[in-house]
């Protein structure tokens, strides 16, 4: 049996006049993230009026989550990106495993284990 995926749900308010410096930011991530093994989703959406942004991530197990919160996307990109927009909501779905749960409540993110469903 594999194990089951992670999923990063994160919400955001662009800064008024940031929306370019944001962008910048994001390809970056996008591109360092796209070289992570086991980050199978990375998808940045924004809101018509291109003042929010939601972010859905999902990682293939527990390691790879670790992998991503280690790596300099998140340690450096990260806080560029928190110059250019507000963190209003941070959820987890499933289980990221200890040592990620620990980083992931740090930045304030709250987690939701699985409780029911299908994972292929």
């Amino acid at each position: 049996m594999s194990k089951p995926t992670v999923r990063f749900n994160v919400d955001l308010t662009i800064q008024e006049g940031k929306l370019d410096a944001f962008q910048a930011v994001a390809q970056t991530m996008i591109a360092g993230t796209q070289k992570e093994p086991g980050a199978v989703g990375y998808d940045w959406c924004l809101s018509s009026d291109r003042k929010r942004c939601r972010i859905v991530e999902t990682y293939a197990d527990q390691n790879a989550v670790l992998a991503h919160l280690t790596s300099p996307v998140v340690q450096e990109l990260v806080p560029k990106l928190l110059q250019t927009a507000t963190l209003n909501r941070f959820e987890v779905c499933g289980d990221p495993g200890p040592k990620s749960t620990e980083i992931l409540a740090g930045v304030g993110a709250e987690i939701f284990p699985i409780w029911r469903g299908l994972n292929r």
